[in-house]
Order: C-alpha cells, then structure tokens, then sequence
C-alpha cells in the first residue's frame, strides 16, 4: 500500500478534505478491475486455445467473427458509458434523484438497442459474413456461420449486464462488478471445457457458453441494480418514463462513443477482410495474438473506467482544478502500470504460446506481434486509451471521436493495408499499422490535455 501510494502520489496539491478520492478510494477501485479484466482475457485465451484443439480452421471461423461481434460490445459499452459519464456527473453534483434516473434510462436505452441489434444480425449475418470474408476457406466460413449465429442471442445480456456494471462503476463499486465477472467468467470456463472436449462442438462448444454466461450476469447485475441500498439504484417507474431530455445528456456521450468505438472496430473488420486473403496459417495467428496482446494491454484497459468515475465526478462537482489534477495523476499510474505489465507478458510470451495447439510457423507469427504490441502498449497505450476515457468524461466527446476516425479509420487501415499486402508483410504489417495507430492519436490525446479546451465541455 505505501508503494502504491508513493507512485501515484508525487504532489501534495490535494491533501484530506481537499481532495474528492483518497489513495485508498482509487485503489480499491482499481484492484478490483484489474482481476476483472484479467479474468474477462483469461477466459477469453481459454476460449481460443480450447477452440485449437478442434482444429485452425474454427479457430480461424471464431477470429474473423469477434471483430464482426465485438462492433456490436462497442456499441453496448458505448451506452453503459454514456450513462456512467452522466450518472458520475450527478454523484459529483450529489443528485440522488436525477442519478437514479439516468441510470434508469440508461437501461432501457441498452435493452431496446441490443434487441434491436439481435434481430438485425439473426436476419442478415450470413449475408454479412458472404461480403466479409467471402474468400474465406469452406471449413473457415461454416465456423463463422455456426459462431456468430450463437452469439448474436447474447446481445441483450452482454448490453445489460454493461449498463448495471457501468452503474456500480460510478459508484466507484468495482468490487462487485469484479465477483459478478468472477462467476460469469466462471459459468464460460466450464461450458467451454464441456462444449470441446465432451461434446467435441467445435466452435459451438464456445459460443453457447459464451452466450449463457453473458445472460447470467445480466440477470444478476439487474437484481443487483434494482435492490442496490448504495448512492445510485434503478426503478421501475424511471425505466419506464419517456424523458428526452435525460436521454439526450446519455446519448451526448454514447453517440460519438458508439460511432468512435464501431469505426474502430469496422477499421478491424476491413483489416480482417485483408487477413482473411493471407492464408489459415496467418488467420489463426492473428486470432490468438489479438487473445494475447489484449492481455497485455490489460493495465490500461481497467483504468479506462477509472478515468470516467474519477474525471466525471470533478466535472460534476464543478472541481475543475481536481479534475485537471487527476487527468495527470491517472495517467502517470497508467503509464507505470502499463510499463512493468509489458515487461511480464514478455516475460512469459513463449509459455503462454505454447498452449496453443498450432503450428510452428503459426506460433512463430504469434511471438513477434504480440512481442511488438506489448512493447508499444508499455509507452503509447495509456495516452491513446484510458486517457480519452478522461477527456470523454468532461464531455470532450466530439475531440475523441474525430481523432479515432483519423487514426482508426484512416491511418490504420490505409498503412495495413500498405504493409500487410502490398508489401507482403501480412499480420507482422498489420500489428505495426496498430502501433503507428496508438502512437498518433496517443500525441493528439495528450496535447489536448495540456491544452485544457476540455475544461470547458458541459454535460449537465
């Protein structure tokens, strides 16, 4: 604890009683999203290294559909974030009433978006995959169908189950939504061990748990949210209620999230319509290294909510000086966070590899992207992250977004594009187009911080 203290305590400018979170607030805000997102990308290298063993193909078919599937958990936590920046603003103004009905709203806004988006993809996701990934091997593309097919019915669960986790979030409650994690991640774990090696399913065998334990932690997170004895809960009748103008404030932010966050991902689909041309080996690989590499980035990740919960209160407290005061402090956390989680995920990259049942041109593949992403994700990632999170949260939402069309959708996949197939450097090219992506709009992010236009932004 006093380590932690030291590092993330440098200046004396808030003391108690000056100050809206303590050392001991922040830390046990973040420790708990730590473990969460370390079990979230555990359980998500179990699903691929489970999936290997039924062959590179379903894993190849289970790659190319979670970009297309993970579009849709963008826009999702789009919403849940649009309502926590919201919900945090009325804690910091200490609003109960207009708290309680943000949150509310936010819940119905997930259910009636993700149901939505459930029946659109039931009715056009084969259509969809044709267009993608049309060049795609036989075996590869009926993995694809079987997949997102599956996992397409856990729309409203996945978007429910965000927008009770953001609720608790902006309490700052984070330990609870890391138990529900724990138990959800837990439920994964055994369907997939059930679904590939007694039932041998295939990509099937992942993606029904996959969608069952999403369902689970919705339910639970909605009892949770409901009966919740803490500064914010939802009701029925706030559910309910047709209020536009809440609404507005929540869509505000979840607009440009969601289209910041969806260009970003259909910039991935683009660039896996390019994978999908390298051939199974290159397919599988990637698919496992983006397994990986997300749990290199994990550090900046779990602060991402931290900045929106923190930044979000100050703003609403009108407290611009605390804000400004921990934009910096965050950072430097993340930054010494992201910097020694690189150094052991390179540590340990030739054992992590070596779980996968691949080939060895594969697994090479696998070692040098993920060997250069966790170097970049040491020194870029916090500024191109967690950091926007912060800028989101004073309602910098309009900057945020324009900097990712510019670097997602322009510079990465126009220099993929580039050097993944017109130089022939394939998914080494495409992890250096992520990189170049990261340092970018990292130095676009940070600049805008120095020059404190998000001071200005006004969400309530």
């Amino acid at each position: 604890m006093n380590l932690f203290v030291r590092l993330i305590e440098p200046s004396q400018k808030y003391q108690k009683g000056g100050r809206l979170f303590s050392n001991e607030d922040l830390r046990k805000m973040i420790v708990p999203l730590l473990i969460e997102q370390a079990l979230q990308l555990v359980v998500g290298m179990m699903d691929t290294m489970m999936v290997s063993y039924a062959g590179e193909a379903a894993v190849s078919g289970v790659s190319l559909d979670t970009m297309l599937y993970v579009i849709f958990m963008n826009l999702f936590t789009a919403v849940a974030t649009g309502g926590s920046v919201v919900i945090s603003q009325y804690l910091g103004r200490q609003d109960k009433d207009n708290a309680d009905l943000s949150a509310s709203q936010v819940i119905r806004i997930s259910a009636v978006f993700s149901i939505l988006c459930m029946v659109l993809i039931l009715l056009t996701g084969n259509w969809i995959l044709k267009v993608l990934y049309g060049s795609a091997e036989a075996d590869v593309m009926a993995a694809c169908r079987t997949y997102l097919r599956i996992v397409t019915l856990s729309f409203p669960g996945n978007a429910l189950y965000n927008a009770g986790a953001a609720i608790y979030r902006s309490m700052g409650r984070t330990k609870t939504t890391m138990k529900v994690s724990m138990t959800m991640n837990a439920v994964n774990i055994i369907g997939n061990a059930v679904g590939i090696f007694v039932l041998h399913a295939g990509a099937a065998g992942v993606a029904w748990p996959t969608t069952i334990s999403w369902s689970f932690a919705a339910v639970v997170m909605m009892v949770l949210c409901f009966r919740s004895k803490h500064e914010v809960r939802i009701r029925w009748n706030k559910i309910l209620r047709l209020d536009f103008a809440m609404r507005k404030r929540i869509l505000h932010i979840a607009v440009p999230n969601g289209i910041e966050g969806g260009l970003f991902q259909a910039s991935k689909v683009f660039i896996g319509t390019l994978i999908a041309t390298y051939g199974t080996y290159q397919i599988a690989a990637n698919g496992i290294s983006q397994t990986i590499w997300s749990l290199s980035a994990l550090s900046s990740v779990a602060m991402s909510p931290v900045f929106v919960t923190v930044i979000g209160q100050c703003m609403g407290a009108k407290d611009i000086d605390a804000a400004e005061y921990y934009m910096h402090k965050l950072t430097r956390l993340s930054l010494i966070m992201g910097f020694v989680w690189s150094i052991f995920i390179l540590a340990i990259l030739p054992l992590l590899v070596r779980v996968y049942q691949v080939s060895d041109i594969t697994r090479n593949l696998i070692l040098i992207c993920v060997a250069i992403h966790a170097a970049a994700a040491a020194f870029v990632h916090p500024f191109a992250f967690p950091l926007s999170g912060g800028l989101r949260a004073s309602g910098d939402v309009k900057f945020t977004l324009y900097s990712s069309i510019f670097t997602s959708v322009f510079l990465r996949a126009l220099l993929s594009y580039i050097l993944g197939t017109l130089l022939g450097m394939g998914i080494i090219g495409v992890t250096l187009a992520m990189v170049s992506d990261w340092i970018v709009k990292g130095a676009m992010d940070y600049v805008r911080l120095l020059r404190g236009r998000w001071k200005t932004k006004k969400v309530i």
